[in-house]
C-alpha cells in the first residue's frame, strides 16, 4: 500500500486506560458498554473495538447492521449492540451477525420472529422509550403494547429497556435531564410489570456516566469520553461541582501530515484562493497535503493553528479541498517531510480535540469524527 501524507496515530494504551476508568468508576456488576459507531469517534472501528474488547469491554455499540459485519469480518466474537435502525428486510442479516439491537415498531419485531425461529435462535431486543428527546422510539403506551405483542413470539425475547439523555452534557441545569431519569425508571418498573421482572434498564451516556452512579443501571453507553474527551466543558464544570471530576481521560487520537513545500511569499502578496489573506512582510509558508476532503473544516481558513516543530503555525488563506498553507515564519528549520500536528500533542503544546473543534464552530465529537475513513487510523502504544 502506497505511503498516505496524512495519517491518525491512535494509542491503545490511552483506549484502554479510558475503559479501565469507567470500569472504576461503575463496577463489576455494571455492563461496560463502549461505543464504536461512526468509525468509532473517527478512531478506526475495528482498531477501537479490538482495544476495547482487550480491555474488558462487555459489549460494543455500533449504529448498524454494516460496521457489526466489519467487525464480525474482521473476528470480534464480542457481544454487539446495535443502536441505529434496522429494517424488517434486514431481520435474517441481524440474526446472523448475532446482534442485540433497539426496535420499536411491531414489524421490525414481526420479522425478527420469523428470522430467528428459522433460525433456530433468538432475537434479543433492546426497547426504546421515549422520555423527552424525540428521535427514534416510543412513549410508554407504545412500549406496552410491543411487550404484548411481543408476548407470543418464540423468536424474540425483550431483554431491556433504553432512553437518551437530551442535554446532560449541554448544561449545568438537569432539570430536564433528571425529569428524564425520572420518566425512565417509571417506564421501566412499569414494563417489568408487564411479566418481564428481570427486564434491564440503560440510559446512561458519558456524561451520566461520569456524573450520575444512580444512572448507570444495568449497562452505560460510553461514547466520547472512551476516547479520552470530556462531552462538553459544562460537563466538566458539572463533575467539578459534584466533586467528580477527578476521572482521568486519557485523549487517544493524534492527527498528522508532512510538510509537503515551504516557500518564501513576497510582502504584499495573496494567499490561497478568494485572496483572503494578503502577507504584511516577506513570510515563509508551508504547504500542507490535507484539506476539506480529510476532514479539515473549511470554516477554519485564516483561524486555526497547526503544530510544526512543537510551535504553533496559523493556517493563511483558505482550506482547500486537498492542501492548505501554514505561516512558518516563526519555526526555526521548516522543511519538506516534517511533521504537522493537526490534532494532538507534540513537545509541550497541543491542539486538543476541543480547540480544533471551537475553530470549526462546532464540537469535539464532530472534529474526530469527520476525518475522512480514507486517512489510515495507526495503532501506537
Amino acid at each position: 500500500m502506497p505511503q498516505r501524507l496524512t495519517w491518525c496515530e491512535v494509542s491503545l494504551g490511552a483506549l484502554k486506560a479510558n475503559l479501565a476508568e469507567f470500569r472504576r468508576l461503575v463496577g463489576p456488576s455494571c455492563a461496560l458498554a463502549p461505543v464504536v459507531k461512526s468509525n468509532a469517534y473517527g478512531h478506526g472501528l475495528v482498531l477501537a473495538a479490538r482495544a476495547f474488547a482487550d480491555a474488558g469491554a462487555d459489549l460494543l455499540c455500533v449504529n448498524d447492521l454494516w460496521e457489526a459485519s466489519v467487525l464480525r469480518g474482521a473476528g470480534l466474537t464480542q457481544p454487539l449492540h446495535v443502536l441505529g435502525r434496522v429494517e424488517p428486510g434486514q431481520a435474517a442479516e441481524a440474526i446472523t451477525l448475532d446482534v442485540s439491537l433497539v426496535a420499536y415498531d411491531a414489524q421490525v419485531m414481526q420479522a425478527l420472529d420469523e428470522a430467528a425461529r428459522g433460525a433456530g435462535r433468538m432475537a434479543r431486543v433492546h426497547l426504546k422509550l421515549e422520555t423527552g428527546t424525540h428521535r427514534q422510539g416510543v412513549d410508554l403506551g407504545e412500549a406496552l403494547l410491543l411487550v404484548r405483542h411481543a408476548a407470543g413470539m418464540a423468536g424474540v425475547t425483550i431483554n431491556a429497556v433504553s432512553t437518551h439523555f437530551a442535554d446532560v452534557e449541554d448544561t449545568t441545569d438537569h432539570t430536564f435531564a433528571r425529569r428524564q431519569l425520572a420518566a425512565f425508571h417509571e417506564g421501566l418498573a412499569m414494563l417489568r410489570a408487564e411479566g418481564l421482572p428481570h427486564l434491564k434498564g440503560d440510559i446512561a451516556n458519558s456524561a451520566a456516566t461520569i456524573l450520575w452512579p444512580e444512572a448507570h443501571g444495568d449497562m452505560v453507553r460510553v461514547g466520547i469520553s472512551a476516547y479520552g474527551m470530556w462531552p462538553s466543558s459544562e460537563t466538566l464544570v458539572s463533575a467539578t461541582l459534584a466533586h467528580r471530576d477527578r476521572v482521568v481521560l486519557q485523549p487517544a487520537l493524534t492527527w498528522k501530515t508532512r510538510v509537503a513545500q515551504v516557500k518564501t511569499v513576497p510582502a504584499g502578496t495573496y494567499v490561497g484562493y478568494g485572496r483572503t489573506y494578503r502577507t504584511t512582510h516577506d513570510t515563509r509558508i508551508a504547504v500542507l497535503p490535507i484539506g476539506y476532503y480529510d476532514g479539515y473544516d473549511r470554516g477554519m481558513s485564516n483561524t486555526a493553528y497547526v503544530l510544526v516543530r512543537g510551535m504553533r503555525a496559523q493556517v493563511r488563506g483558505r482550506v482547500c479541498m486537498n492542501m492548505l498553507m501554514i505561516d512558518v515564519g516563526d519555526v526555526v528549520g521548516v522543511e519538506a517531510g516534517d511533521e504537522a500536528v493537526l490534532i494532538g500533542r507534540t513537545g509541550d503544546d497541543a491542539v486538543t480535540a476541543e480547540q480544533f473543534a471551537g475553530w470549526a464552530g462546532t464540537i469535539n465529537y464532530e472534529a474526530t469524527t469527520r476525518i475522512a475513513e480514507s486517512v489510515p487510523r495507526v495503532a501506537v502504544c
